[in-house]
């Protein structure tokens, strides 16, 4: 589909800032905004960033009827641009609007709007490594209403800007045994906004302690692990790669699926299981668990050092030989264009969603 786009007259871009990564979590020119009324998507368009009109009964703002991705785009070799898997993202955005009582927005609107807006704010997609930048697509029920239902109107918006990895050194985290993320049956395989409100009071509290975040516990007994604050969790344990299996607890990270690929594809042992705070406790004390890392849009992979399980910390090596790293390169080589892209993982601007 052909997006109307209204350049902006007075361009921020600062090119020398973005080409030496210095500038981050800044959004960049423009922005791509549709409204939804009387069953479906209409007046598409992409104008410069800025503030949006929005009733102060929007229902969204009192109801939590919100739901984003997390995605990015990366500079390649040759100067191409390409934003990755942007399918899997709209299949999981999907599945998180469908979850919220919310309109499914369809795979061309979706693939369109983040394509042709990072087209147009290609200059600020910073070269690598590590930098990408980062896409944040989202809806809010935009409803102006006083009262509880489910709105009929709502606001498909896609923003971005230049981005760095979220944790630049290795991290100290703790087992979370009093707080919940998610129960079963409720949101928890959802990207909505209230996931995300209600993590922040427990990781508030451990970084007060000295932790950089938590690992979240099943919300019955507590007993198995389950996610790393906003990121998937996995594990090398006698060699092999293991991380607990996607449910409606566990949110179903499109890099933990591209990880889990690679892995494979690599000769690796994966195994997808649950994994108990003991087998973890054990494990780390004995040395069959050797590596832990986080895996997510903004973190890529990010190293887990400290491990602290009902008060005692349990430390784990970090070095260049880790398979982590080893995922990691083979990771950022596919999306940075220096090895062949044989999944069709990247999406160059102008190419085919998938």
């Amino acid at each position: 589909m052909s997006i109307p786009i209204e350049r902006t007259t007075s361009a921020r871009l600062d090119a020398p800032m973005v080409a030496s990564h210095d500038l981050t979590n800044v959004p960049a020119d423009h922005m791509f905004m549709a409204e939804y009324a009387n069953g479906e998507w209409k007046s598409a368009r992409i104008h410069k960033y800025q503030p949006i009109p929005m009733a102060p009964l929007a229902l969204g703002l009192h109801y939590a009827q919100i739901v984003f991705e997390g995605m990015k785009a990366y500079k390649m070799q040759g100067d191409k641009i390409g934003v990755f898997r942007t399918g899997r993202h709209h299949e999981r955005f999907n599945r998180s609007l469908v979850r919220m009582c919310m309109p499914e927005v369809p795979l061309q609107l979706f693939a369109d709007a983040i394509h042709t807006l990072v087209d147009v704010d290609k200059d600020w997609v910073p070269p690598g490594p590590d930098a990408a930048y980062y896409i944040r697509p989202f809806v809010i029920a935009s409803e102006e209403r006083m009262g509880l239902k489910s709105a009929d109107e709502f606001l498909f918006m896609v923003v971005g800007g230049p981005f760095r990895p979220l944790y630049q050194k290795p991290l100290r985290v703790k087992v979370e045994r009093v707080y919940t993320r998610a129960a079963h049956g409720g949101t928890g395989f959802a990207k909505c906004a209230g996931n995300y409100a209600a993590a922040m009071y427990p990781t508030k509290l451990a970084q007060q302690e000295g932790f950089d975040q938590v690992i979240w516990t099943d919300a019955r007994d507590h007993a198995f692990v389950e996610e790393s604050g906003t990121m998937n969790l996995a594990f090398v344990i006698n060699g092999a790669v293991v991380t607990p299996p996607v449910s409606d607890t566990i949110l179903d990270g499109v890099t933990r699926d591209t990880m889990l690929t690679i892995a494979r594809d690599l000769g690796l042992q994966v195994e997808e299981r649950p994994v108990s705070v003991e087998e973890l406790h054990a494990g780390l004390k004995s040395g069959t668990v050797t590596e832990a890392f986080g895996v997510g849009t903004a973190a890529s992979i990010a190293p887990i050092q400290t491990i602290s399980v009902d008060g005692e910390d349990l430390h784990l090596s970090i070095s260049p030989d880790k398979m982590m790293f080893t995922l990691k390169k083979h990771l950022d080589d596919i999306r940075y264009g220096i090895i062949p892209d044989e999944k069709g993982w990247m999406n160059i601007i102008g190419g085919v969603a998938t």
